[in-house]
């Protein structure tokens, strides 16, 4: 079943509620249904800049071009529907779930019914060993001792996965489709025969495009330079936000659960339409229901507020949020390598 990923009420007299007021205060949680207009028709736009050009470059390896750049323009659908999925564009749920059925299941091949229910979880418990699906145990391991007893492959990455998050992240995109039709497999979630029938669209005229318009190399090379692109830009959208921030021990109050968990990363206009916002990580994980564009208003607000209970409120530039999740997760493989070196024989 799919929930909506909303903001839960909490107490009148706890330290989230001060923020709360000043927010609300300010009108940053008033929907901003012109500024969602335009990001959907530009969105379209782009979707359809791409189609003609892969139409127009035709049966070429310059097409290979056009691959990245529908994978940019995949990741921005995401992100579009990751804001929907956040009742940050329509007050309801019908109309929020249409349009994000449409750009997370048809246009991206992605169920946005698991993803939303996935996402909601990890909201609720951000960085939380047992309760945030995020940081789960599966490719990549985010507590060392999930990785104890790994052999083989499953090995190998845990023990050197810092130097190989971004080669992994080429795979993201097969990850999503690959865990969305096990998710619909499953009964239980919301329009499942909907959801299914959207992916089996998408699916149908993607492979059949590539098709008739390439060759069977060309074809296999555009398949995988496009969700290459699309799995790096999406990891790398997502990858500075939490990755090497503090795991909870779910006892901390709402704000600083959200707060303590998360970490912004600095930048301008360019880097907030890059990452959709998402660079203001520490306020769309106390208010997920605040519009984008308002994201950066309220950061201010949030940052002060913060600074006069003493709460640690990290920022830092995109780059080293980068090397600091690296450097996590080659923290974490350090016993796993230490081990393995003792093993071996000298």
């Amino acid at each position: 079943m799919i929930a909506s990923v909303t903001q839960r009420p909490r107490s009148a007299g706890s330290d989230f509620a001060a923020l709360n007021r000043q927010i609300t205060d300010a009108g940053l949680l008033v929907r901003r249904p012109a500024y969602y207009a335009v990001r959907m028709i530009v969105v379209t736009v782009m979707l359809g800049g791409a189609g003609a050009a892969f139409l127009l470059v035709g049966s070429s390896w310059w097409t290979l071009l056009v691959a990245a750049l529908l994978g940019v323009v995949f990741a921005q659908a995401g992100l579009l529907a990751h804001d929907v999925a956040h009742r940050q564009v329509f007050r309801t749920r019908r109309p929020s779930d249409v349009v994000g059925r449409i750009a997370g299941n048809l246009v991206v091949g992605m169920s946005y019914g698991w993803w939303t229910e996935k996402h909601t979880r990890h909201h609720n418990n951000p960085n939380h060993d047992e309760l945030d699906p995020d940081v789960q145990p599966e490719v990549l391991i985010w507590a060392t001792e999930s990785a104890w007893g790994r052999r083989g492959l499953k090995g190998f990455i845990a023990r050197h996965q810092a130097g190989l998050f971004f080669p992994l992240l080429t795979l993201l995109s097969l990850d999503l489709r690959i865990s969305s039709i096990k998710a619909l497999r499953r009964p239980g979630m919301r329009r499942r025969g909907l959801e299914a029938g959207l992916l089996a669209v998408h699916g149908i005229v993607y492979v059949t495009a590539l098709l008739l318009v390439l060759s069977p190399l060309q074809a296999l090379a555009f398949f995988a330079v496009h969700h290459a692109v699309f799995g790096v830009y999406l990891g790398m959208t997502f990858a500075p936000n939490h990755k090497g921030m503090p795991h909870p021990t779910g006892d901390e109050d709402f704000l600083r659960r959200q707060v303590l968990t998360s970490r912004n990363v600095n930048g301008g206009r360019l880097t907030d339409a890059a990452l959709g916002g998402l660079n203001y990580q520490i306020e769309h994980h106390l208010f997920p229901a605040m519009p984008t564009p308002n994201l950066r208003r309220a950061q201010p607000l949030v940052k002060a507020y913060c600074a006069q209970i003493g709460i640690p409120y990290e920022e830092t530039g995109l780059f080293q949020s980068y090397r600091q999740a690296l450097r996590y997760l080659h923290a974490v493989g350090g016993p796993l390598r230490a081990a393995r070196s003792e093993r071996s024989p000298r």
